[in-house]
């Protein structure tokens, strides 16, 4: 035997779907919104941090002058407002790179149509590198010119954005002749230039943390002008 009538039931129903609603709409407010911790070079491996910028003050990435694939010379400034991952690679490499390079097609091909977002990958053997080969690597690699860009240009500034600005780098240098980077680190940047995180880029566990983060920062970016 049915113990509510037949006029009850509809307005018990009615109630345990408000009741339910209630409780969901409790429940996210109550729950924080995922957030990302704002490194300074203070908190980072000493060994990934140059001297001279080892501090807790307020860090954002330093401006360069390089050229990508395209021959276009490229500064912050034509990143500013972007949410950028930033690795370092050589097209040469047969080791880490090729791995690298894979992994980080994936988040490319994950954001294509996020216009917030931009890769970055800078040639540590720029000397090698010039702007032709780059573009024949970006072809082989299916490299999508309007959200990656692979960028070469004077050493000693590509080296000193690993080692002062991104601190992607362990090893130490001036970005002489003799001076070579080789990392599998892969830096998530803000919009504001702050970092955000570091990964292996050649371990796609962690490549699927970078973009979990990822979405992270864009739920949470206040939209920028295009």
């Amino acid at each position: 035997m049915n113990p509510f009538p037949m006029n009850i039931r509809p307005a018990f129903i009615a109630y345990l779907a408000v009741a339910a609603t209630a409780v969901l709409i409790g429940w996210w407010q109550l729950t924080p919104p995922a957030t990302l911790p704002v490194y300074q070079p203070s908190d980072l491996n000493p060994a990934l941090v140059d001297p001279a910028v080892r501090s807790n003050e307020d860090h954002h990435i330093l401006d360069f002058t390089l050229q990508n694939q395209l021959g276009d010379t490229v500064q912050l400034s034509d990143v500013a407002g972007q949410i950028l991952v930033v690795d370092f690679f050589f097209t040469r490499c047969a080791t880490i790179c090729p791995m690298l390079t894979k992994n980080m097609k994936r988040i490319q091909d994950r954001y294509l149509n996020e216009n917030h977002v931009r890769l970055l990958s800078h040639s540590v053997t720029p000397q090698m590198d010039s702007v032709e080969v780059l573009y024949r690597y970006g072809e082989l690699h299916g490299i999508e010119n309007r959200r990656w860009w692979l960028l070469t240009g004077a050493k000693e500034e590509v080296y000193k954005l690993a080692r002062t600005s991104y601190f992607a780098a362990l090893d130490e240098g001036d970005g002489g002749l003799q001076d070579f980077v080789h990392t599998e680190n892969v830096v998530l940047i803000d919009h504001l230039g702050r970092l955000r995180g570091f990964y292996d880029g050649t371990d796609l566990g962690e490549m699927n943390d970078l973009a979990r983060d990822l979405d992270i920062l864009l739920a949470s970016q206040v939209d920028e002008p295009e």
